[in-house]
């Protein structure tokens, strides 16, 4: 069983970050309801600011250049929200320039997780509405504690649109039909139905700390030796650069990622540990 990582706060103190023995990064969204760093006593409705959007994409570059780390996990401080989405008393502060740079810069942070050649898993301990679900779409894979809370994207109440990517990437996972109608109502649903449209992958049984226990052993299944890091990267560019071109050319994109993987050790160690009927240990090479 792994056990959870010493968590260390990044320099905004909104996110917590680790590394397990196995090679597994936490990023933990850590604020309180305006956004704020979270003490003891304050909820954890884990809002992101443009200051976590900084301490987010500072625990994505450590993750992404630690050779060591193989997936990364998401996840919301406490166990009443995933995140509840971007600080609205931030956005009433600030200029429209401000506005319009912050979405900018949360939009590039997002695109570093989808780009980084890592699984990246989205554990949804809590709540997951408005910018929170946007971020978790970012992920790889995304997983609902039962009971737990709701997802949504009800930015229209306020005016406006799901701006961190949201109706880019909803329209993308669950079809343009159902984001339309989900957007336009801004309701919030479950994670059971957030299942049935495979907006989520999983929905799990159990109390918060079973849940972030659970979530670390399903991510041990991605970490070596037991599955071949490298060719999860290549999948993983594979679709998310692939599903944006012409099919031909996605096809060409396949077969290079394919040539790059069939000269890596992994490759080699896999193919000879299925004709031997040995289980294979991948080295990530």
């Amino acid at each position: 069983m792994t056990n959870w990582p010493t968590m260390e706060a990044m320099t905004n103190n909104l996110v917590n970050y680790g590394v397990t023995d196995n090679g597994i990064a936490i990023i933990e969204l850590s604020s309180d309801s305006e956004g704020k760093p979270w003490v003891e006593g304050k909820t954890s409705v884990n809002t992101y600011t443009h200051a976590m959007m900084r301490d987010i994409d500072e625990a994505v570059l450590n993750a992404r250049f630690n050779d060591d780390v193989s997936v990364m996990i998401l996840i919301g401080h406490g166990d009443k929200f995933f995140s509840a989405g971007a600080s609205i008393s931030m956005l009433d502060s600030v200029t429209p320039g401000f506005k319009y740079f912050f979405c900018l810069h949360a939009n590039e942070t997002l695109s570093r997780l989808e780009q980084t050649p890592k699984l990246v898993i989205a554990a949804l301990n809590g709540h997951a509405v408005g910018g929170g679900l946007e971020i978790a779409m970012a992920a790889d894979i995304r997983i609902g504690r039962k009971d737990a809370g709701q997802v949504g994207l009800p930015e229209v109440s306020l005016g406006v649109l799901a701006g961190t990517g949201g109706t880019a990437r909803l329209s993308r996972l669950v079809g343009k039909a159902k984001a339309m109608e989900i957007m336009v109502t801004g309701r919030k649903f479950s994670y059971e139905e957030a299942m049935e449209m495979d907006l989520v992958h999983d929905v799990w049984d159990g109390n918060n700390d079973q849940f972030r226990n659970d979530i670390l052993d399903y991510a041990g299944q991605f970490t070596l030796p037991f599955a071949a890091s490298k060719a999860i990267g290549n999948i993983k560019r594979s679709v998310q650069s692939g599903m944006e071109i012409p099919l031909e050319y996605h096809l060409a994109l396949e077969r290079e990622l394919q040539s790059d993987l069939f000269q890596s050790k992994d490759a080699k160690t896999g193919i000879a540990a299925y004709v031997e009927k040995k289980t294979p240990r991948f080295e990530g090479a």
